[in-house]
């Protein structure tokens, strides 16, 4: 009984000291705001305002601490006593508390001089400078009829060899109307022929990619979700992705009341040593022989949950889950029984669930399952009046779909063949910039604007001394497409160049500075 009264000690100890000392913004707000909320707080991303600094954050202040007491943000959806997974963003006690004195005390700045700096966020990826990058050959015009569309779009990879995928990221041109999007590929043709059937750019998608006659053995790739950053596959995993080969790409594109246009790219990055497993995914969905109370049909002013199982065939070590569910959705529960039934594994738990919120979640760490070991997946959906974000009003009868008002029971779970000491590997995050912004003698090279582009860019960078300088446009080949100075001396300080691009194809390009003695790029995004 002295640990668990030590540890409450503790926690009122820290409040305690909460309370006592004056909270400001540079010193405690700060660090809690830029580590959680700015990725997607900040222009051009997902949220609905920036807050990248303290006149931004002052004026949502009260917002920022209604909204974490009540922890409807950041929006995490797994329950961290469940289980423990990479890139975890929710916030402890300590710090809503924390939010909410400062707001309480009246909002103080505190020494500006002790702020931490805003953390860089690259423009054109969030993992650094990939090795394929796969552009929509035209904009794709989305109706706004206000309903749901799938649409695949066939983006030729050019490759000539199997490449071994260690991550692939979507970067949504219109991020208004992209609401997630699915990963494959084809080696058939057949996802060609479907494009060349329909008279517009890509074809209709339901239920698949259209490309085989069982979807459940279609390959998947990482996909987008808003909120959701892209991740490295783990030390020695991955996926194949074959020579001459088209990437997939289905986009769930949101109900809208105007027309709007995406033209979307993918950055695809390569293994740079060999892959020693290849990452699979097997994937619950409410057939007979998974779900054990089908069929999966949801009564109106019902709350109904289904549970579905399968048994592991061998010893295997799991990656990520990624459950999936619509607006009636209310939680998922994931866990493994042993073969003996002595051990219950937890997966995921996810209490209160928010279709704009979700995701592919990777465990901290191998979880290892014996053969025999079987998965347990229950799902729980509310179709009654009290559901606000149910679509019927009133309610009507519900099933499987793959429209916004139909409902998913979908969980697909990743995995790789078991190898000796899994049981002892943790996985790190494995995090890079995209672009050198800073060289060690202190030039700087800002990043590009706009970005992506059409036509035109602008290009600011800052020198500590003077420098003949060459500037180039370079290609993922690095050739040099276009030089716009040469041998050009610029003085001490800060420089910006507007960029002709309008001869260049659409795609990913390196805007490249070059001297005597250093050496700066940025990466940038052409959509015609």
């Amino acid at each position: 009984m002295k640990l668990p009264l030590l540890l409450v000690c503790a926690v009122f100890l820290s409040v305690g000291q909460i309370k006592a000392q004056t909270v400001n913004f540079s010193e405690h707000v700060a660090p809690i705001i830029y580590k959680k909320c700015t990725s997607c707080h900040r222009a051009g991303e997902v949220a609905p305002m920036p807050l990248t600094n303290y006149n931004e954050v002052r004026a949502w202040s009260q917002m920022i601490s209604y909204v974490t007491s009540i922890r409807y943000m950041p929006p995490w959806k797994p329950d961290p006593t469940y289980n423990s997974f990479l890139g975890e963003n929710y916030l402890t006690d300590e710090e809503i508390t924390l939010l909410s004195k400062w707001v309480a005390d009246g909002k103080p700045q505190g020494d500006p001089m002790k702020e931490p700096p805003l953390p860089y966020f690259p423009d054109g990826s969030q993992l650094g400078t990939p090795d394929l990058v796969l552009s929509f050959a035209q904009s794709y015009e989305h109706k706004g009829i206000n309903k749901d569309e799938y649409r695949i779009f066939v983006l030729p990879t050019g490759l000539t060899e199997d490449k071994e995928i260690a991550a692939v990221e979507i970067r949504p041109g219109n991020r208004n109307i992209v609401h997630h999007a699915l990963c494959s590929y084809d080696t058939s043709g057949k996802a060609r022929q479907n494009d060349a059937m329909d008279s517009e750019y890509g074809y209709q998608g339901f239920g698949g990619f259209d490309v085989t006659d069982n979807p459940l053995e279609t390959v998947q790739f990482p996909g987008y979700v808003p909120g959701q950053k892209p991740r490295f596959f783990p030390e020695g995993l991955g996926q194949i992705l074959p020579a001459g080969s088209d990437f997939l790409v289905q986009m769930h594109y949101a109900p809208i009341p105007t027309n709007q246009k995406d033209s979307s790219v993918v950055n695809i990055f390569f293994k740079k040593e060999p892959i020693e497993r290849q990452v699979e995914t097997v994937i619950l969905v409410p057939l007979p022989n998974i779900i054990t109370d089908g069929p999966f049909v949801i009564p109106p002013r019902q709350v109904r949950s289904f549970h579905g199982q399968v048994t592991v065939p061998r010893k295997l070590s799991l990656v990520s889950i990624s459950p999936h569910m619509h607006l009636l959705g209310k939680k998922w529960e994931v866990f493994a029984v042993s073969p003996n039934r002595q051990d219950t594994i937890p997966l995921i738990r996810i209490k209160d669930w928010d279709f704009n919120w979700q995701g592919t979640y990777t465990f901290d760490r191998f979880i290892v399952l014996e053969p025999g070991s079987v998965i347990h997946a229950t799902a729980t959906y509310d179709n009654t009046v009290d559901n606000p974000f149910n679509p019927n009003n009133p309610p009507k009868w519900v099933s499987w779909g793959e429209k916004t008002t139909d409902e998913m029971y979908y969980l697909p779970i990743s995995f790789v063949n078991y190898k000796e000491g899994d049981e002892d590997v943790a996985f790190t995050e494995t995090e890079t910039t995209a672009v050198t912004t800073v060289e060690k003698s202190g030039n700087k090279f800002y990043p590009i604007s706009p970005n992506p582009a059409s036509d035109r860019i602008q290009v600011q960078f800052e020198l500590v001394q003077g420098a003949s300088t060459n500037l180039q446009v370079v290609d993922l080949q690095g050739r040099v497409v276009q030089s716009y100075s040469t041998h050009l001396f610029y003085p001490i300080g800060t420089h910006q160049i507007e960029l002709d691009l309008k001869q260049l194809p659409q795609g990913m390009y390196f805007a490249r500075l070059i001297s005597d003695y250093f050496q700066l790029t940025q990466s940038f995004v052409l959509i015609k």
